[in-house]
Order: C-alpha cells, then sequence, then structure tokens
C-alpha cells in the first residue's frame, strides 16, 4: 500500500472538529484511507452502498447513537442526504457530554452535493479534506516512475496496472462507469454521448481558455448549457478550472479561466493514447505535460495556496502562480524538453508581478540556478519544497 500524506490531514481535521468529510472521485482511494486511520482507532464502518447498511439506519438516530465512543465511518454519504440533518443532532449532544471531536467520518464521491449539503447541516462541525490520485511523491521514485504517472493517470488502479494495456483499460471502464452510472446519479440527467464528447473535447483543448460558445456551437447546445456541463465536472472534481490571477497589475489580462482535465491518465484515455509512444508524438502532449504539473503542484501545496496563472494582451505569460500564505507568490514556467527555457513573456511577466520565487520547471532532475533570481527545477523537487513548507503534510 503506497502511503498517502492526506492521512495527516484527515487526522488533523479530526482531532479538531466532530466530522471529517473526505472527498474525491470514485475509485481515487478514499475507503482503503479511511479504513486505515479506523484500524487506529475504535470505529464502525457503514457502506451506502449495501442495500443491508442502509437499512440500519432506516432508524439512524437509534442506531447510530449506540457507537456515541467510536469512530463512525459513512461511505457515500451522498446516498443519503438526509442523513446531515441527524447527524447534527448527534454531535450537538455529545458536545454536551464532553465528546466534541472525532465522531464522524463522511465519504462522498462528489463536492457538490457533499459540501452543500454539510454546509446547510453541519456548519462549524464538520472539516473537508480532498484526496486526489497519486501524485509524485507517494507514486514516484525516479524519471520513470514520474513518466509513468503522466501517462497512466493517478488513480491507483491505474497507476499500479501490470501493463499500460491493463491500464488503459481500466480507464476506459472508469469513463464508462462515470458516465453511466455515477453521473446520473450525482448529477442532473445528461445524454451520454452528449457528456462523453463535451469531456473529450475538454481533453483535446487541455489547457485552452474557456470558449463556452465555440463548445456550444460543436454540441449545438446553449452556452448555458456548457457552463452546467462544466461546473457538474468540476463539482466531481474531475476538471480543474483554473482563474486568471486576480491582482491588480495594470495591465490589459486575460480573463478567461483556463481548463483541464484534471488526471493525465484520463486525459490519455478521452484521446486513445495507449502508452509513452504514442503520447510522445501526439499534439496535446505539451499540454498534458502542463496540466499534470499543475495538478501535483495545487495538490501538496500548503493548505489555503490560491493557484492561477497569468496572462496579458501583449504576450506576458506565467503558467502557474501559487499565492502561499506566508511566503509570497512563486511563479512557475512549465516545458517539458530538458533544454527549454522560459520565453520572453515569462520574465516581463515577472517584472509586472515581482513575485518572490521564480521557477523553470522541466521533466529533469537537476537543480541550478538559471539567472540570479530563476532556478531550474525538476516537479518532484519543486513538489518536495512545497509540501516541507507544511510540516503536517511532510512525505515519508
Amino acid at each position: 500500500m503506497l502511503y498517502r500524506r492526506n492521512i495527516n490531514d484527515l487526522k488533523a481535521a479530526l482531532a479538531r472538529q466532530a466530522a471529517a468529510a473526505l472527498v474525491g472521485p470514485r475509485q481515487v482511494g478514499k475507503t482503503t484511507l479511511a479504513l486505515q486511520l479506523a484500524d487506529e482507532v475504535p470505529s464502525v464502518y457503514i457502506d451506502l452502498e449495501a442495500s443491508q447498511d442502509r437499512l440500519k439506519l432506516r432508524e439512524a438516530s437509534l442506531f447510530l447513537n449506540q457507537f456515541e465512543d467510536r469512530l463512525v465511518v459513512i461511505d457515500e454519504i451522498h446516498r443519503m442526504p438526509e442523513l446531515f440533518t441527524t447527524l447534527r443532532g448527534l454531535i450537538d449532544r455529545g458536545r454536551r457530554k464532553g465528546r466534541r471531536t472525532g465522531r464522524f467520518l463522511l465519504l462522498g464521491s462528489a463536492s457538490l452535493d457533499l459540501l452543500r449539503q454539510s454546509g446547510e447541516s453541519l456548519a462549524g462541525r464538520i472539516a473537508h479534506v480532498e484526496l486526489g490520485p497519486f501524485d509524485v511523491l507517494e507514486a514516484a521514485n525516479s524519471d520513470a516512475d514520474v513518466t509513468n504517472l503522466w501517462v497512466r493517470g493517478g488513480f491507483p488502479d491505474s497507476a499500479l496496472a501490470a501493463s499500460d494495456h491493463l491500464s488503459f483499460a481500466w480507464r476506459h471502464d472508469f469513463l464508462r462507469s462515470y458516465l453511466e452510472r455515477d453521473i446520473p446519479m450525482l448529477g442532473p440527467q445528461i445524454p451520454f454521448e452528449t457528456l462523453e464528447r463535451f469531456w473529450t473535447m475538454l481533453a483535446h483543448s487541455q489547457g485552452a481558455l474557456l470558449n463556452a460558445s465555440r463548445l456550444a456551437s460543436a454540441l449545438m447546445v446553449s452556452g448555458q448549457t456548457i457552463g452546467r456541463y462544466l461546473d457538474l465536472l468540476v463539482d466531481l472534481l474531475l476538471v480543474r478550472r483554473l482563474q486568471p490571477f486576480g491582482g491588480n497589475a495594470g495591465k490589459r489580462v486575460v480573463k478567461s479561466p483556463k481548463v483541464y482535465v484534471r488526471d493525465s491518465g484520463i486525459v490519455h484515455a478521452l484521446l486513445g493514447i495507449g502508452d509513452f509512444n504514442a503520447l510522445s508524438g501526439h499534439p496535446v502532449a505539451g499540454m498534458s505535460w502542463e496540466g499534470f504539473v499543475i495538478e501535483n503542484l495545487v495538490n501538496v501545496a500548503p493548505d489555503r495556496s490560491i493557484p492561477s496563472f497569468y496572462r496579458t494582451s501583449a504576450g506576458a505569460e506565467i503558467d502557474l502562480l501559487l499565492e502561499i500564505p506566508g511566503h509570497g507568490l512563486w511563479a512557475i514556467d512549465i516545458k517539458r524538453g530538458l533544454s527549454s527555457r522560459p520565453e520572453k513573456g515569462f520574465y516581463i511577466a515577472c517584472d509586472d508581478l515581482k513575485p518572490a520565487r521564480r521557477f523553470a520547471l522541466n521533466a529533469g532532475e537537476e537543480r541550478f540556478r538559471m539567472t540570479h533570481n530563476t532556478e531550474v527545477i525538476g516537479l518532484r523537487e519543486l513538489a518536495r519544497e512545497l509540501v516541507a513548507l507544511e510540516p503536517t503534510r511532510r512525505s515519508p
């Protein structure tokens, strides 16, 4: 079993709140992580995908009240959103008896329903932790491992498959399961073929500025409908909408967000790219690598860090900006090639924003100073530096 750094976040959440919600896409390892934590304390596990466990909760307050002295893990909580009101009552009664923390661990496959319901019913009583696919500090010990993780993506069954062929087949099954079963259950009713085409179009334009009118025209729907489709995939933690930098630099800046399919392996499955050889010659390779880097760095950045990008009409551009509490603004230029260097637009953008740190990130492992204020660095090394800023989240 690979180490998941989020277990420390989860322990901290349960140490300060009565309930913690662990959210993330399906098949990302939420149940495995929760059961690993539950093995360390007296606990009971309830899976709401199992009809027998759903029957137990027909009288939820009566059933759960007998486990006042244990951690109760409730999996697939979005299947019974009415439980949140019951949990609120149990938490408040427990508080009056001195049981203020570590009561319930709730697992859900979507942020939208879970966060909305918990925000309405458990405000001030719950902390949220997001679990994503494996990152480079969890599943990569070499350049070859990083490349493998980029090609296959970080979903555990894909990343750890015995071959590229089995990994690719798993991702196809995953996509079909989401489109046929999970999305209809969690979101609005959208035709299977339409959502598949939309998701594939996003993969083809990985990292591009959002052009809702173009997407709407291609799918023969309204721009408002495109917004709903995109909101759904963002709320399911499958797509990232990277916002432009919000600081006032006194320039004519791009105001549209960039859109990335969050897992690189899903990008490749949507586009029919089965291995590294096929990816190397594909037009999406550069933007796929950029999305892979951004997702890794955002996931390991300290809590409350704000990711964005910067682009002006004059051509100044920074691929990723991280506003890190207590550490200022970090500017990151992302290239795949080992000999690639930032273009002029990066330096102009840095002159505009005056970031505290500047990095030129490539696919290598070497680290050296390219100019007096810009470092060349590899993905794993920069990820380690970000994790080290928040000691509770350090990797093993």
